[in-house]
Order: C-alpha cells, then structure tokens, then sequence
C-alpha cells in the first residue's frame, strides 16, 4: 500500500495545530472577559453574557461554525472568499471556547475564600493588585484540571472544521479515504489525534504540579 498520504496527513496536523493554538491564545484571555460581563452589577451587561454563554453552551459548535461562515453572505449579502474559512473557524472556536472558560473561571473565583480579599485589603493592596496578584493566581490553579479537560476536548474539535470544507486534517484524511476507498487514512488520523492528546495531557499534567501550592516537601 502507498503510505505517501502520510505526508499530506502531516501538513492537514499542522492546520490542526495551528487551529488548536489560536484557540487557545485567544479564548483563554476572552473568557476572562466573559467572565466579568458575567458577573457585572450593570444587570443588562449580566444577563446579555449570561445569555451569550448559555447560546454558546447550548448548540454546537458545528452549527456555530456554520453561522459565523455563512452569515455574513446569507443575512447581510456580503461576498465570502475560500480565505475566510480559516478565519471563520478561528472566529467560531474562540467564541465558543471563551463561554466554556469564562464559566470554569467563575467557579474557581467562587472557591476563593472571602478571607483572601480581607486579607489583601488590610495589608493596604488596590482591588486591581488583590485580582492580579491574589485571586487570579488562585483561580488558575484551581481550575487547571477544568481546564484541561477543554484542552483535551479541542484538540478532537478541531476535527469541526471539516463542516466548512477546511483543510485540516480530519478533511484531508476523508478526502484521501474517499479517492482511494481505504480506511487506513482514517485509522492515520486517528493516531495522530491520540498522539496530539497525549502530548498536550502530559503538558497540562506538568503545569499542574509546578503550580500546585498544596505540595508536601
């Protein structure tokens, strides 16, 4: 059999990771937003993130996709070309991705004792020096394990990107499949998913320990 569509499967993985990184660098910081639109005492701004997240949460991210794709043509009759698909999926992931974080930050906030904010006031620190220096730091570290669970799930969704024919590699792999009637493309694709998550749940497993504060010595 030609193994040579391994190569074409490689350059699909780097599409894959690019995906997964972009996510990433521009979820994780946009959550942190979401998450203070959240929990806003401006009631409108509240409810309208509260609302956003619940969209977000509540339908898939394939159908998302699909509206940020196909909106701009069908509801304001603009023009898309093939380059806004890369842009289009970055734009769908980030948004969804930022709702899943901005609520697995809320709930490590809440487990913050009140006592730290007391503390911090007492010893004369600002609310911005008490967020930056106290509760956000707290926060990472106890929501990392949420937060590697998402991690591990993006990295099987950017396999989504197949709904708007863009070229990563679960689309590579089912456009070789389909040429050559072969299901070795897939199992291919498969193991570089298992691959990928291995590395990326090692990675996050060593993040853990590093910041964990609870560590006996």
């Amino acid at each position: 059999m030609d193994y040579t569509f391994l190569i074409d499967l490689a350059l699909g993985m780097v599409q894959s990771v690019v995906i997964f990184a972009l996510t990433l660098l521009l979820s994780m910081p946009l959550g942190l937003l979401v998450y203070a639109g959240r929990v806003s005492r401006i009631k409108p701004v509240a409810w309208l993130v509260q609302f956003y997240i619940s969209v977000m949460r509540g339908t898939p991210l394939l159908l998302q996709l699909m509206v940020v794709y196909f909106g701009p043509y069908y509801i304001f009759g603009i023009q898309i070309s093939s380059g806004y698909r890369f842009w289009a999926v970055i734009i769908a992931f980030a948004i969804n991705y930022a709702a899943y974080f901005a609520e697995i930050y809320r709930g490590g906030f809440q487990a913050i004792p009140s006592g730290q904010s007391e503390a911090a006031f007492v010893l004369g620190y600002s609310p911005a020096r008490t967020f930056y220096s106290i509760k956000l730091p707290q926060m990472f570290r106890t929501v990392l394990p949420s937060i590697t669970n998402e991690v591990i799930t993006l990295v099987k969704d950017t396999s989504l990107a197949f709904g708007i024919a863009y070229a990563e590699m679960f689309t590579v792999a089912k456009e070789i499949a389909s040429a050559e009637a072969s299901m070795a493309p897939f199992v291919a694709a498969g193991v570089f998913y298992w691959v990928f998550n291995l590395v990326v749940a090692v990675v996050m497993q060593t993040i853990e320990k590093r910041t964990s504060v609870y560590e006996i010595r």
